[in-house]
């Protein structure tokens, strides 16, 4: 007989079993004890908070703070569980404005550690209360000038079964702080000070900026190029500061996201920003950002975890759109109109760190001074300093270059290739849409300098600094480009023997989602049971290409039509290890500038690497 089959009598829990119950959903570690402080304490209205830890949180716990204080017969109410003075009727649940509402937090503390309030309200004298494991203690008088200082001792210690699950003191700490350092970034008005076992780690004082609270948080090379962020819409506020892709890492604890100056982990946050960012960064890679949302308290819901980490929004689709356009419309103002490339670094004192686009390039019509260029990489005087390309002009009418150009031409003849002709592999044109390159190219002030490895294009830019392109990366973007340009046309070319696969159940499944937007591609399709035959393919592949296209779209390595074209440029883009004649590189160079967003491939790598004259020298110890 299953335990669930005895018959067993309904009981009340004890008093004592409820709150450890409760404690084991809002206290999970010391850093949760330091969340559900300082929250009160801002709820109270301090301008000054003081956070003591030692021992990681484990040995003690003191926050103080200047907020308004409880009154010595309210302080036994405050260790009672459900006893709050935040919310009074429904209407204030469904308008949460304040960080505590559910009266559980201090009780539930209280009843798995040793617990000391000591607090003034207003004029009257100071009074401290002791709790003991959830025992209460008298009500005593007490010395302190004013606010409120709780103090917690032996967190865990009548429950060592949890101490079991808890980190290293140093990782304890390390959590302790970063709650705090959250809470520090979302409210720039209170001061705060920060120490672990009497020693000062963190001192954010009142009225900084978030810039300048980031700064003792970040490293300099991320603060100096982060884009500042304010978008209304939809009765919103979208505000912060947001990250250059190029210095993203592998780790998504740089992503912050406040809710009505909440923090939170929110999933739909999350995703909004990583789309925003899509074609910038690696699969692997996240933007370091901080980003609060401001909204009508009725929209939000704040009462779906415990600790109050997550919320649900009524309009989710709104608040996703007004997060991934504000980005979007920040990281493509951001990016440099034209390759007028200025040296990095650290902009002077005093400076605003805005003045260099995303990438610390010089806007375009801002002048730019090379670090002591030398003569060997210095452009021309009579050369423009900005790459000043026209914007919104279809990419057919800026580059006379075919991005479906075929590059197999120069392969057959050139000495340095060792491989059998291509030609009849070789990727097909579509002239009417993208016509060759006729006359001279406009490289902007770039000179074209060579190919190295058969895989990198020198450039000397117009700065004095030397360029190196990627060409498989570069050709990738010019593809995607034209593909997002010329959309779902449908155009294709037939194919003389169709190419037949057999498909595998998943396969078949995934075909029925992709089918329109292989048709779309120019992909002619026609299936029969587990039998998939491609009768016609896009313009720019070969048969083998489109085979493995196909492969790869059926396999789910693509979810959405944007993905199909990275895909589609992946697989038709010039490969490493192609000898390019100089014509060839310069049409391909030429129809890069034109492409708009071709600081990155769409996978998010770089295209173009940049040495400045200064790198050079300190590569050869010049300097």
């Amino acid at each position: 007989m299953s335990r669930a089959d005895e018959s067993a009598e309904i009981r009340i829990l004890p008093s004592e079993l409820a709150d450890q119950i409760a404690a084991g959903e809002v206290v999970e570690r010391p850093s949760s004890v330091v969340k559900e402080l300082v929250e009160n304490a801002l709820d109270a209205g301090a301008r000054r908070i003081t956070v003591d830890i030692e021992r990681g949180g484990q040995g003690l716990i003191r926050i103080s703070d200047d907020g308004a204080g409880i009154p010595p017969d309210q302080l036994p109410l405050a260790v009672t569980r459900h006893a709050t003075s935040k919310i009074a009727s429904f209407h204030d649940l469904m308008r949460v404005a304040s960080f505590g509402f559910r009266g559980e937090a201090l009780a539930s503390i209280a009843s798995v550690s040793r617990l000391t309030i000591t607090s003034r309200a207003g004029r009257d004298e100071a009074y401290a209360l002791d709790v003991e494991h959830g025992r209460l203690g008298e009500v005593r008088p007490a010395a302190l000038a004013k606010g409120t200082v709780v103090e917690i001792r032996d967190l865990f210690a009548n429950v060592p079964a949890r101490l079991k699950f808890l980190k290293t003191e140093a990782t304890e700490a390390r959590r302790c702080h970063e709650v705090v350092a959250r809470m520090a970034l979302a409210h720039l008005d209170t001061g705060f000070v920060i120490s672990s076992g009497g020693r000062s780690l963190f001192r954010f004082t009142a009225g900084q900026t978030l810039l300048a609270r980031l700064a003792v948080l970040w490293p300099p090379a991320i603060c100096e190029g982060l884009m500042e962020i304010d978008r209304a819409r939809d009765g919103m506020r979208l505000s912060g500061l947001a990250g250059n892709p190029l210095k993203a890492q592998a780790r998504p604890d740089r992503m912050l996201f406040f809710v009505n100056g909440r923090p939170v982990q929110d999933r739909l946050l999350a995703s909004a920003a990583r789309e925003a960012y899509k074609g910038r960064l690696l699969a692997r890679e996240y933007p370091q950002l901080t980003l609060f949302l401001e909204l009508d308290p009725l929209e939000v819901d704040v009462n779906v975890h415990p600790a109050k980490l997550e919320v649900r929004f009524r309009d989710e689709q709104a608040v996703f759109r007004l997060v991934r356009q504000a980005l979007a419309d920040a990281l493509d103002a951001s990016a440099p109109a034209g390759y007028a490339l200025a040296p990095r670094g650290i902009p002077e004192a005093g400076r605003a760190a805005d003045k260099k686009g995303l990438f610390g390039y010089a806007r375009r019509g801002e002048a730019t001074q090379p670090d002591r260029p030398s003569e060997f990489l210095r452009a021309p005087a009579d050369r423009p300093s900005s790459l000043d390309l026209p914007a919104h002009q279809p990419l057919a009418q800026r580059a006379k270059f075919s991005p479906y150009q075929d590059f197999s031409t120069h392969a057959q003849t050139s000495p340095q290739n060792d491989r059998p002709p291509q030609s009849a592999s070789a990727p097909r044109r579509d002239p009417e849409i993208f016509p060759e390159r006729t006359a001279a190219p406009s490289l902007h002030g770039m000179r074209y300098l060579g190919q190295i490895e058969a895989t990198y294009l020198l450039l000397a830019l117009p700065d004095g600094s030397l360029g190196i392109l990627d060409q498989h990366a570069a050709h990738e973007r010019v593809l995607y480009a034209a593909m997002r340009e010329r959309g779902t046309s449908g155009q294709s070319m037939p194919l003389a023997l169709p190419i037949e696969m057999r498909l595998h159940p998943s396969q078949a499944a995934r075909l029925g989602e992709a089918w329109q937007e292989l048709r779309s591609l120019g992909f002619g399709l026609s299936a029969d049971a587990d039998l998939l035959r491609i009768t016609s393919t896009p313009p720019s592949l070969t048969a083998g290409a489109a085979r493995e296209y196909v492969e790869a779209a059926l396999s789910g390595q693509s979810g959405s039509l944007e993905d199909l074209w990275v895909l589609l440029s992946c697989k038709t883009a010039l490969k490493a290890g192609t000898p390019l004649a100089r014509d060839e590189a310069l049409g391909l160079i030429e129809a890069w500038l034109a492409a708009p967003g071709r600081e990155n491939c769409p996978h998010g790598r770089p295209t173009l690497v940049r040495l400045s004259a200064a790198d050079l020298e300190r590569l050869f110890k010049r300097r």
